[in-house]
């Protein structure tokens, strides 16, 4: 299989950044991600189907990131970034942040030594910090929540390409988690509908099985999965209108919006909603 280890995801995705580093016109540009790819990476995208295909959807999901995470901490005051499966993501480095945020990245300790590495000429832009921490081992991840909640006032969290690997009451338990700690305002994530799941799998389950990592979270409520665990949604940027938006579209996406003029409205909004990028803010009182 052609990944191997649930790191070379954080890999496979690099090589989306470093090709769109490499145009002329790029939405951001990360010089890093061609090393930290590395062979790994180019070898996935290369074995796995439609792997240069998918490209624009992994591109407009961090250039979409990249905007929300400016905003909120340029305009609403974010004073931490806590960035939960970090990988290979050196946001640190390449976004205009000013120097008195911390940025905290989490992630197991092998993919953030390969980053710090790879990154050891250059410094961040921010205080960072690196956790290495296998976010499935509970009590070591509500000590690390409790330590860095009490740390800061209004904290952004970040959770980018992790939530579909993650087993449906894993989510709810870490949803449960950040809301216990009023200083997680806003949380970030991709997310997926049960139809754009299916595909997925289809296409990369088994790419992914030599990882044990199987594509899992896509709640057919949406959004609305997390209002028991104390979050709603204050924004929904769906990945095939910003890939319009920001001239990534897809192969062939003129023909499924020719399509959509015939469909039911249910059926357009399901389209629309099969994928992107969410920001989640915190419910006072859980209902």
């Amino acid at each position: 299989m052609p990944v191997e280890h649930i790191s070379d995801t954080a890999r496979w995705v690099a090589v989306y950044r470093a090709m769109e580093t490499e145009r002329s016109d790029a939405l951001f540009r990360d010089p890093w991600a061609r090393k930290l790819a590395g062979a790994v990476g180019e070898d996935i995208v290369r074995r796995i189907p439609r792997g240069r295909a998918v490209a624009w959807s992994m591109i407009v999901r961090t250039a979409v990131f990249d905007e929300i995470i400016l905003r909120l901490v340029n305009r609403e005051g974010a004073d931490l970034v806590l960035n939960l499966a970090a990988g290979l993501d050196t946001r640190p480095w390449r976004l205009d942040l000013p120097p008195t945020l911390r940025w905290v990245d989490v992630d197991l300790p092998a993919i953030l030594a390969q980053k710090r590495e790879t990154l050891a000429a250059d410094a961040p832009r921010c205080a960072y910090e690196a956790v290495g921490l296998d976010l499935t081992d509970l009590p070591a991840r509500r000590a690390l929540l409790a330590r860095l909640a009490g740390e800061c006032e209004r904290a952004l969290v970040v959770s980018e390409g992790l939530l579909i690997y993650l087993a449906e009451e894993q989510v709810g338990a870490l949803a449960d988690d950040l809301h216990g700690h009023s200083a997680f305002r806003w949380w970030l994530f991709d997310l997926a509908n049960p139809w754009l799941l299916r595909y997925m799998q289809r296409s990369w389950g088994r790419a992914l099985e030599g990882a044990s990592a199987p594509m899992r979270f896509a709640p057919a409520s949406g959004t609305d999965f997390f209002a028991p665990h104390g979050w709603r949604e204050l924004e929904y940027r769906s990945s095939v209108e910003e890939a319009r938006r920001l001239r990534r579209e897809m192969r062939l996406a003129g023909v499924w919006r020719l399509l959509g003029r015939f469909a039911s409205r249910r059926r357009r909004e399901e389209w629309r909603r099969a994928g992107g990028t969410v920001l989640m803010g915190r419910i006072g009182n859980r209902e």
